[in-house]
Order: C-alpha cells, then sequence, then structure tokens
C-alpha cells in the first residue's frame, strides 16, 4: 500500500494520568482497579513497557474523562 501510513498502538501520555491521580488523590492501585486492570499492568503502560489496545485505550478515556486520543496517546506512524 503505497502512501498508506499504519498506526502502532499508541504510548500512554502517562503525565496525563499522573495529573488526574494527583487531583483526584488516587494511587495507582486504585486507579488500576478502577479501570478494571492489575496494577501491574497499568504500570507497564505509564512506563512504554507496554501498549494499551484499542479496547483498553477506550476504557482509559473515559475512566480519565477524555474525549480526544490525542490528549491520552502518542500516536506513532509505523514505517
Amino acid at each position: 500500500m503505497s502512501g498508506s501510513r499504519r498506526h502502532r498502538n499508541p504510548l500512554l501520555r502517562a503525565e496525563v494520568v499522573w495529573a488526574y491521580l494527583t487531583r483526584h488523590n488516587l494511587t495507582q492501585k486504585a486507579f488500576a482497579r478502577l479501570v478494571g486492570i492489575d496494577p501491574g499492568y497499568l504500570s507497564q503502560m505509564l512506563s512504554g513497557k507496554r501498549r494499551p489496545s484499542p479496547s483498553m485505550r477506550v476504557r482509559l478515556m473515559k475512566a480519565l474523562g477524555i474525549e480526544h486520543v490525542e490528549d491520552l496517546f502518542v500516536m506513532e506512524v509505523a514505517a
């Protein structure tokens, strides 16, 4: 497909999550419970070791009250 770009799973903007946790006085573990995921998985996403799937992106956006993907994720273009 010449000229087309494929997006890989984007990276989570950890600073957005940390700001939310600080504003709402939540721990990482409490937020993971709120989203319904393992705290270790959240930690891996925050550190960039894991990338959230499309369904996980939706869950995180809903939990954080974010409407625009670009506000929570860094979209990378695969070559």
